[in-house]
């Protein structure tokens, strides 16, 4: 599978936000698309996940008949979870709502398990703290099988801890084929990566 952009343009409230993004990413591949705050980081991604329109450019998935949403997780700001389900109940949802051709992943224990949380499974998402929200989010990503992960600032509230969880997970899925592109301003320890460094905004 390829995953490849061509002079991408994003616009946002009449404005040009990205302007003529590159990038080409293959099996194993991980890519950090990095820049100043207001650079379109977060833009790029949302565009790419298909939540936002874009203007220009093309964006092309190779190897696959599906479209590019369908084989992609996005992990943005916002955590996905619903407060009153426990935690174990979101994970469920998620599993089943993202699943590609019926085939499932890790079960909701066990990709809590992953993230140092299978204590929570039973918990009310609401409850949990921030750097718990983060990680149950990210749990995510192991319960439906998705060979591309887009990430958007994904140790946000992670400690040390939970940021060394994160990186093992992230090379497990490269080296089972996945792909990453991830925005960021700390490093994630992707060996190897790709830098798509976007222009300084105004």
């Amino acid at each position: 599978m390829r995953l490849k952009a061509q002079k991408l343009c994003i616009d946002r409230g009449g404005r040009r936000i990205v302007e003529g993004a590159d990038f080409d990413l293959s099996d194993g591949q991980a890519l950090i698309v990095a820049g100043p705050n207001g650079a379109g980081k977060s833009t790029l991604l949302r565009a790419i996940a298909g939540l936002l329109p874009i203007a220009a450019g093309a964006l092309d998935l190779d190897g696959e008949a599906e479209d590019i949403a369908s084989v992609l997780h996005y992990i943005g700001h916002a955590e996905g979870m619903k407060p009153a389900l426990s935690v174990g109940e979101n994970l469920a949802f998620w599993g089943a709502f993202l699943a590609r051709d019926g085939k499932r992943g890790r079960s909701p224990a066990d990709a809590l398990g992953a993230f140092g949380l299978a204590h929570v499974l039973d918990i009310p998402a609401g409850y949990l703290s921030a750097g718990q929200k983060r990680r149950a989010a990210l749990a995510r990503l192991l319960v439906a099988p998705r060979p591309i992960w887009l990430l958007d600032e994904p140790t946000t509230a992670l400690d040390v801890r939970s940021q060394g969880a994160l990186g093992q997970v992230m090379a497990e899925h490269r080296a089972g084929g996945g792909m990453i592109m991830a925005a960021t301003h700390s490093p994630l320890g992707l060996e190897g990566a790709g830098e798509l460094r976007l222009g300084i905004a105004a």
